[in-house]
């Protein structure tokens, strides 16, 4: 049963599928104020529907994961898991996800749930193999999850607020993908994947993971102006939590590009999203 749980947690890819979760979650809270029974609903249901589509993914690109040092352990390619049985696990923990979510919140929620299915399993997964900047179209992916748990709050979908969490959850997945290039670039390339690292050179790659970095920074500082009982204290934090990131970056960034770089960055951009996803958590239950 152990190594039953261990294969599943890896074929859909647990850890991403928490943090998938994670910003629905934002998403919900932002709106509601707090967490009740429902924000459980939410939770099974995003989990369940992110496992699924990272489960998918791992049917579709089983050949290339096998091809890549980084990926040739996952499940399918070591056999572990047959392709037959890993679509099964995949359809069934996506059926289930959809089924939550309707049932729980109803139709935009899951839908906004079959639109993001869509664009990460077919639109994204097939063109990372036909252009390097696939990761643009694709962080798309990133942004959706902050809408469903938005809408399943309650809220509409075009809103102003969650408009903006998205768009920084947009602009944060580009450097966040585009700084595994510079330590696996060559893996994906070997796989049969288009990298940017063939587009740009590692330094011109080193400034284009900068701007975008300064960029998600300052659509997270801009979110706060459109929140309702913002406080000049939480602006401040938010404020300090920005200079301090961009000061860390910018000594990270204008070295060599070096593995230690790479953990360094890596680290703390993912920190940084995670600090900030928590600030607006905490703000909106405080402030309710």
């Amino acid at each position: 049963m152990k190594n039953y749980l261990q294969l599943v947690s890896a074929l859909i890819k647990y850890k991403v599928s928490i943090a998938v979760t994670f910003t629905a979650i934002t998403g919900y809270v932002v709106y509601a104020g707090h967490f009740n029974l429902e924000t459980l609903y939410l939770v099974l249901g995003v989990f369940f529907l992110a496992g699924g589509s990272s489960a998918l993914n791992e049917c579709q690109e089983s050949e290339y994961d096998a091809r890549m040092e980084r990926t040739k352990n996952r499940p399918i390619p070591t056999g572990q898991i047959s392709p037959k049985n890993a679509w099964l696990v995949a359809s069934a923990f996506v059926i289930v996800g959809l089924l939550i979510l309707y049932i729980a919140f109803g139709a935009v929620t899951a839908l906004l749930g079959v639109v993001n299915l869509v664009w990460y399993n077919l639109i994204y997964t097939y063109l990372k193999r036909i252009t390097p900047f696939a990761v643009v179209p694709g962080s798309l992916v990133g942004a959706i999850p902050a809408l469903m748990g938005w809408t399943a709050a309650g809220g509409y979908v075009f809103e102003t607020t969650i408009i903006f969490i998205a768009f920084f959850l947009f602009t944060w997945q580009i450097p966040h993908f585009w700084l595994l290039m510079i330590k696996y670039g060559k893996q994906y390339e070997e796989a049969g994947f288009k990298t940017i690292n063939q587009a740009v050179n590692p330094g011109n790659l080193k400034m284009i993971i900068f701007a975008w970095v300064v960029a998600t920074s300052f659509s997270s500082i801009i979110v706060p102006l459109f929140l309702v009982n913002i406080s000049l204290p939480f602006f401040l934090i938010i404020f300090a939590l920005n200079l301090s990131f961009i000061a860390i970056f910018t000594k990270l960034s204008f070295g060599d590009v070096a593995e230690l770089n790479f953990r360094k960055s890596f680290i703390s951009i993912n920190i940084y999203m995670m600090l900030f996803m928590l600030m607006l958590i905490i703000f909106h239950i405080v402030a309710s």
